[in-house]
């Protein structure tokens, strides 16, 4: 079955690529095991080097970049410069940090000498998403390049020609062949590749199912596996908040991507006091936002990126509006050739509603009204998932406090949730475990080991 490269703006094929066959993956992995026993061996500086100049790369063709980005899921051009950006970043960050994070550690023990080493696993698989099709990939491979291990990519099948462009990336800055591949496999060949002998561990990025199976999977094989997978974030409101502050961050938010997110704020939970303000300016922004062509500067809003996933949408839309929740704005899919849904927001959503239990993975914001502020942390917990969550508050230190009583793996005060080089990302519950970037992340697929001397 073929790659499809599709529009989602108008519907138009882009490009088609054929998909491998076992017998050409095979030989692929065998390749990739070899490539990586010898990029073991290559020094720290020379490994930097070659991210270097891959940020580089990325920065100089950034809106090249960015074009695929946007004619492949939908993205609005001045976000996906963005995205190229930040990995640009990424390669940098880990370029001037990497061999500092996995310097050999003395530890005092019985022993004359004894220290923790960390050498690199092996080849990495990583399953990766459509929704940040550049970012998700670098925040994955910088890491584990730099700590000596090879990568894999099994991207997914609507973005071909991001992962293409990224092998690429890494091709041309001097990265041995096999290094980093792309993988233009079927969902259903992961499970072949995670049991190869010729790779050692897998990352995923995507939907609560898929990390089900692939966790499965990694487990039975007995692979090193992280997951970072979706997500329902509480952005709890406090009568104290910065009213300007919150408003303007629920809109960047939950509606950066299309809300197309795991960490977008989802679940708007709001104390009495400050509930029908913090709504009535919030729909207002929420109305002022402009939805079109996503390669226009002026657009704000561009299409969902697969017909499927709007109408999975619009259905726990509609579903939720007859258990009681009310549509305040939007809600609405829009006609013509593009997979467009309105922003929206519904009110006044309760238990029984999908939109409770349910990621909505789009342009929609739910509002939940609590009795006081414990009311409000419990509703923040009452969710299966737990990747990242926001509290807004004057009393910085009250909210700090609040914050470490949300279960989440991390809590922001008074700031959009977001990912951060410099920070470990990573979700607990449904969202998955492990962590991605910092110093965690990069020690996530080495051999942390033990040399004890006499």
């Amino acid at each position: 079955m073929p790659f499809v490269s599709l529009n989602p703006a108008t519907n138009q094929l882009i490009h088609t690529h054929a998909s491998w066959d076992s017998g050409h993956l095979d030989s692929v992995l065998e390749k990739s095991g070899r490539a990586q026993q010898l990029w073991a061996q290559t020094s720290f500086a020379s490994r930097a080097g070659m991210l270097r100049k891959a940020a580089s790369q990325l920065l100089a063709q950034r809106d090249r970049f960015a074009t695929l980005i946007t004619q492949e899921m939908g993205k609005p051009m001045r976000e996906a410069r963005a995205e190229v950006e930040k990995c640009a970043a990424a390669c940098e960050y880990y370029a001037l940090n990497g061999e500092e994070f996995l310097r050999t550690e003395t530890i005092e023990s019985d022993a004359a000498k004894s220290y923790v080493a960390y050498y690199p696993l092996g080849v990495v698989l990583a399953v990766m998403p459509w929704n940040f099709p550049f970012w998700q990939v670098f925040r994955a491979a910088a890491p584990a390049l730099m700590a000596g291990n090879a990568v894999v990519l099994k991207h997914a099948p609507n973005v071909p020609q991001c992962a293409l462009a990224m092998e690429e990336i890494f091709r041309d800055s001097g990265l041995p062949e096999g290094v980093f591949t792309n993988l233009m496999i079927e969902v259903e060949q992961v499970a072949g590749v995670i049991a190869s002998p010729h790779v050692q561990a897998v990352t995923l990025t995507g939907s609560e199912a898929a990390g089900r199976k692939v966790a499965a999977c990694a487990g039975q094989h007995l692979k090193k596996c992280v997951l970072e997978l979706g997500g329902s974030d509480p952005f709890v409101v406090l009568h104290d908040a910065d009213m300007d502050l919150a408003v303007g961050a629920a809109v960047s938010s939950r509606f950066l991507n299309c809300g197309q997110s795991c960490i977008a704020a989802k679940r708007f939970i709001l104390v009495p006091q400050i509930a029908d303000e913090f709504l009535r300016r919030f729909k207002t922004a929420v109305d002022a936002l402009k939805l079109g062509d996503p390669m226009l500067e002026d657009t704000q809003i561009g299409p969902m990126a697969r017909v499927d996933l709007r109408d999975t949408l619009h259905q726990q839309v509609a579903d939720s509006i007859k258990q009681g929740a009310v549509a305040v704005t939007g809600c609405k899919p829009l006609g013509g050739d593009g997979f467009f849904y309105q922003p929206s927001i519904l009110d006044h959503v309760t238990a029984q509603a999908p939109a409770w239990h349910e990621e909505l993975f789009g342009p929609v914001a739910i509002v939940i009204r609590a009795t006081d502020e414990d009311d409000a942390l419990r509703l923040a917990n009452e969710t299966r998932f737990g990747l990242g969550s926001s509290i807004w508050s004057r009393d910085t230190a009250r909210a700090e406090q609040l914050a470490s009583r949300i279960q989440a793996g991390c809590s922001f005060v008074n700031g959009m949730v977001k990912s951060d080089p410099r920070l470990p990302f990573g979700g607990i519950k449904s969202s998955g475990y492990g962590r991605e970037l910092s110093r965690l992340g990069i020690r996530e697929f080495v051999n942390a080991k033990t040399v004890w001397i006499r």
